[in-house]
Order: C-alpha cells, then structure tokens, then sequence
C-alpha cells in the first residue's frame, strides 16, 4: 500500500463488498424459502391435494393416464403416485433440505446479473491496482 492511496476508497470497496455478499446471501436465503414454500402450493394447484387428487383436474389425467398405461393401476413408486404422496403427507424432510439447498445454490446465482461488472469499472479498477502497487 502507498501512503498516498484515499481510505476512502478502500472503505468503499469495503462496503461494496459487504453489499454485494449481503446482497448474495439474501437471494440465496430466499431462493431457499420460495423453493420450499412453492412445492404444497404447485401440487395443490395442479390437482395433488392433502384429501386426494382433485377432479378434473391435471392431476387427475396424470393418473388416468399412468392407469391406463399399466393396466388399470398407478404403479407404486411413478411419478404420480410419489407427487400424491407429497400432496397428501407433505414433504420429508430430507426433501426439504434437498429443495432449500438448490434454491439457496440458484439464488446465489442469479446474483451475477445484478453485480455492476460493466467494461468501464474492469478498465478503471484494472488502472487502480496497476498505480496502487
């Protein structure tokens, strides 16, 4: 470090720092929450409800579908009979922190857009180290 470097700066780098890792960890922590909360809600949307699969509804021609392509019976373990076990029972939670890993990890990322990493700051910061020492 030169004497002649401004603290200010440093203290803003410092501060931007801050914002963007609080900025990071937000997304993340709310990435978590959305992916969670949003499965009970997606499933009862599409007809997966806690009282069984609702009539008329995708659910229901999901299993009607399943039925008709093993013979008469949703087999145990498909696709549908595991998101009426998630509707009716709610997920493990295993699944749980499984979902809220993910959503956290997606959240992260998509913090990346929201960073200013426009080709002026690069050329200016790049000045800055290359004076700085």
């Amino acid at each position: 470090m030169w004497p002649w470097n401004n603290s200010k700066e440093q203290s803003k780098d410092k501060k931007s720092n801050f914002a963007s890792t609080a900025g990071k960890v937000g997304l993340a922590v709310l990435g978590g929450v959305v992916a969670v909360g949003a499965v009970p809600v997606v499933l009862g949307a599409i007809g997966f409800t806690s009282s069984g699969i609702a009539a008329s509804s995708i659910a229901a021609n999901m299993m009607s579908s399943a039925a008709i392509a093993n013979g008469g019976g949703v087999a145990a373990g498909s696709l549908v009979a595991t998101l009426q076990s998630v509707g009716a029972a709610g997920l493990s939670l295993s699944s749980k922190i499984l979902l809220g890993a993910t959503g956290s990890s997606i959240g992260a990322w998509m913090w990346r857009p929201f960073k200013n990493n426009s080709d002026e700051d690069k050329k200016e910061k790049r000045w800055q180290v290359w004076f700085s020492g």
